[in-house]
Protein backbone atom coordinates (compact mmCIF):
# COMPACT_ATOMS: atom_id res chain seq x y z
CA UNK A 1 0.00 0.00 0.00
CA UNK A 2 1.34 3.39 -1.01
CA UNK A 3 1.56 5.86 1.85
CA UNK A 4 2.79 9.42 2.11
CA UNK A 5 2.66 10.84 5.60
CA UNK A 6 3.36 14.51 6.26
CA UNK A 7 4.37 15.90 9.63
CA UNK A 8 5.84 19.03 11.14
CA UNK A 9 3.09 21.54 10.55
CA UNK A 10 2.58 24.04 13.34
CA UNK A 11 1.68 27.60 14.22
CA UNK A 12 4.73 29.82 13.93
CA UNK A 13 5.21 33.58 14.05
CA UNK A 14 6.14 35.53 10.96
CA UNK A 15 9.85 35.32 10.31
CA UNK A 16 10.10 31.92 11.97
CA UNK A 17 11.04 28.52 10.58
CA UNK A 18 9.53 25.07 10.28
CA UNK A 19 10.67 21.79 8.80
CA UNK A 20 8.07 19.54 7.22
CA UNK A 21 8.68 15.84 6.67
CA UNK A 22 7.14 13.46 4.15
CA UNK A 23 7.65 9.77 4.88
CA UNK A 24 6.99 7.52 1.88
CA UNK A 25 6.35 3.80 1.66
CA UNK A 26 4.82 1.23 -0.67
CA UNK A 27 6.67 2.19 -3.86
CA UNK A 28 10.22 2.32 -5.22
CA UNK A 29 11.31 5.64 -3.81
CA UNK A 30 14.27 6.10 -6.15
CA UNK A 31 11.97 6.00 -9.19
CA UNK A 32 9.85 8.90 -8.06
CA UNK A 33 9.95 12.61 -7.57
CA UNK A 34 8.40 14.06 -4.45
CA UNK A 35 6.63 17.38 -4.57
CA UNK A 36 5.29 19.69 -1.93
CA UNK A 37 2.04 21.50 -2.64
CA UNK A 38 -0.05 23.81 -0.50
CA UNK A 39 -3.63 24.92 -0.39
CA UNK A 40 -4.85 28.00 1.43
CA UNK A 41 -8.55 28.50 2.27
CA UNK A 42 -10.49 29.46 -0.84
CA UNK A 43 -7.51 29.02 -3.14
CA UNK A 44 -6.30 26.43 -5.61
CA UNK A 45 -3.69 23.91 -4.58
CA UNK A 46 -0.32 25.17 -5.81
CA UNK A 47 3.08 23.61 -6.25
CA UNK A 48 5.80 24.75 -3.86
CA UNK A 49 8.84 22.60 -4.54
CA UNK A 50 9.87 19.20 -5.83
CA UNK A 51 12.90 16.93 -5.84
CA UNK A 52 14.00 13.97 -7.88
CA UNK A 53 14.83 10.98 -5.71
CA UNK A 54 17.03 9.84 -8.60
CA UNK A 55 19.54 12.66 -9.13
CA UNK A 56 18.46 15.17 -6.49
CA UNK A 57 17.33 17.85 -8.94
CA UNK A 58 15.18 20.45 -7.25
CA UNK A 59 12.68 23.07 -8.36
CA UNK A 60 10.92 25.85 -6.50
CA UNK A 61 7.99 28.12 -7.03
CA UNK A 62 9.05 31.77 -7.32
CA UNK A 63 7.13 32.63 -4.16
CA UNK A 64 9.40 30.46 -1.99
CA UNK A 65 12.78 30.69 -3.73
CA UNK A 66 15.48 31.68 -1.28
CA UNK A 67 13.30 30.87 1.73
CA UNK A 68 12.42 27.17 1.36
CA UNK A 69 14.80 24.26 0.82
CA UNK A 70 13.76 20.78 -0.21
CA UNK A 71 15.95 17.77 0.53
CA UNK A 72 15.72 13.99 0.44
CA UNK A 73 17.07 11.20 2.60
CA UNK A 74 16.76 8.21 0.30
CA UNK A 75 17.90 5.81 3.03
CA UNK A 76 14.83 6.83 5.04
CA UNK A 77 12.47 7.33 2.08
CA UNK A 78 11.80 10.77 3.49
CA UNK A 79 11.70 14.23 1.95
CA UNK A 80 11.99 17.41 3.97
CA UNK A 81 10.89 20.97 3.35
CA UNK A 82 12.82 23.51 5.39
CA UNK A 83 10.83 26.72 5.51
CA UNK A 84 12.53 29.89 6.71
CA UNK A 85 11.42 33.51 6.90
CA UNK A 86 7.81 32.41 6.99
CA UNK A 87 5.13 34.90 6.02
CA UNK A 88 1.39 35.00 6.71
CA UNK A 89 0.79 34.17 3.05
CA UNK A 90 2.54 30.83 3.60
CA UNK A 91 -0.42 29.75 5.74
CA UNK A 92 -1.92 26.66 4.14
CA UNK A 93 -2.31 22.93 4.34
CA UNK A 94 0.87 21.44 2.94
CA UNK A 95 0.71 18.17 1.02
CA UNK A 96 3.44 15.94 -0.31
CA UNK A 97 2.90 13.91 -3.44
CA UNK A 98 4.80 11.43 -5.61
CA UNK A 99 5.22 11.37 -9.37
CA UNK A 100 7.05 8.85 -11.50
CA UNK A 101 10.36 10.16 -12.82
CA UNK A 102 9.64 8.44 -16.12
CA UNK A 103 7.16 10.00 -18.49
CA UNK A 104 5.85 12.72 -16.22
CA UNK A 105 6.49 16.43 -16.05
CA UNK A 106 7.01 16.28 -12.31
CA UNK A 107 9.45 19.20 -12.42
CA UNK A 108 6.72 21.58 -13.53
CA UNK A 109 4.77 20.95 -10.33
CA UNK A 110 1.52 20.20 -12.15
CA UNK A 111 -0.87 18.49 -9.77
CA UNK A 112 -2.11 16.10 -12.45
CA UNK A 113 1.40 14.68 -12.88
CA UNK A 114 1.43 13.40 -9.30
CA UNK A 115 -0.04 9.98 -8.63
CA UNK A 116 0.02 9.63 -4.86
CA UNK A 117 -0.85 12.16 -2.19
CA UNK A 118 -0.60 12.49 1.54
CA UNK A 119 -3.28 13.82 3.87
CA UNK A 120 -1.62 17.14 4.55
CA UNK A 121 -0.24 19.09 7.50
CA UNK A 122 -1.37 22.55 8.58
CA UNK A 123 1.06 25.47 8.65
CA UNK A 124 -0.23 28.69 10.19
CA UNK A 125 1.64 31.98 10.22
CA UNK A 126 -0.50 34.64 11.92
CA UNK A 127 -0.46 38.14 10.54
Amino acid sequence: EVQLVESGGYLVQAGGSLRLSCAASGFTFDDYAIGWFRQAPGKEREGVSCISSGDGSTYYADSVKGRFTISSDNAKNTVYLQMNSLKPEDTAVYYCAAASLYGSRWYQLFREEYDYWGQGTQVTVPS
